[in-house]
C-alpha cells in the first residue's frame, strides 16, 4: 500500500556532505537561495538531519557521518557528483549574488547551443554547482547541427 509523502519531496533529490554542515546550510541560503525545510538536532545542538529546498527540488545536507561519505574538502577537492539547479530566470544576477557571497565562479554565465544559459560555481567546501536557465527552445535537428553531433532522445 502506497502512502503519500507528507514532506512532498520531489522524485529525486541529492545528499551533499560537508565537514561543517551547519555553516554550509547558512551559506547555501545566503549564496544560492536554498531554503531550510527541516532541521533535526541532537540535545547538544549537533546536526542529525537537514533538508533544504530550491523550487520543487530538495537536498539533504549532512556531515561526514561514516567512512564512505566525505566533503570534497576532505578528499583533496575531488567531486564524485555535480549538482544541477534550474532557475526560472535571472541567472546573471544569481551568479553575481553567489560570487558576492564567496562562491568561486568556475564558468561565467554563457549561452549554450542547446538553448540553455549556465554558470558553474564551487562552494566553500568544494562542491560544484551548475545553475541553468532556458533561454530558447532549440529543436533537436538544430542542436545537432550547431553542436556538430548526433543526439538520440530530446526534450519531450
Amino acid at each position: 500500500m502506497a502512502v503519500d509523502d507528507p514532506f512532498k519531496h520531489a522524485v529525486l533529490g541529492s545528499g551533499v556532505f560537508y565537514r561543517d554542515p551547519l555553516a554550509a546550510i547558512s551559506w547555501l541560503e545566503t549564496a544560492f537561495g536554498f531554503e531550510r525545510s527541516m532541521m533535526v538536532t541532537d540535545p547538544d545542538g549537533g546536526l542529525v538531519h537537514a533538508e533544504m529546498r530550491f523550487g520543487d527540488g530538495y537536498i539533504i545536507v549532512d556531515g561526514e557521518w561514516a567512512d564512505h561519505v566525505a566533503s570534497p574538502a576532505s578528499v583533496a577537492g575531488k567531486n564524485t557528483q555535480a549538482l544541477y539547479v534550474r532557475l526560472p530566470g535571472g541567472i546573471d544576477a544569481h551568479c553575481e549574488h553567489a560570487r558576492a557571497a564567496g562562491a568561486l565562479i568556475l564558468d561565467e554565465p554563457t549561452d549554450q547551443f542547446y538553448g540553455e544559459r549556465l554558470y558553474r560555481a564551487r562552494d566553500p567546501e568544494g562542491h560544484v554547482w551548475t545553475f541553468t536557465q532556458t533561454i530558447r527552445v532549440v529543436p533537436r535537428e538544430e542542436a545537432e547541427q550547431l553542436g556538430n553531433m548526433r543526439i538520440d532522445g530530446w526534450h519531450r
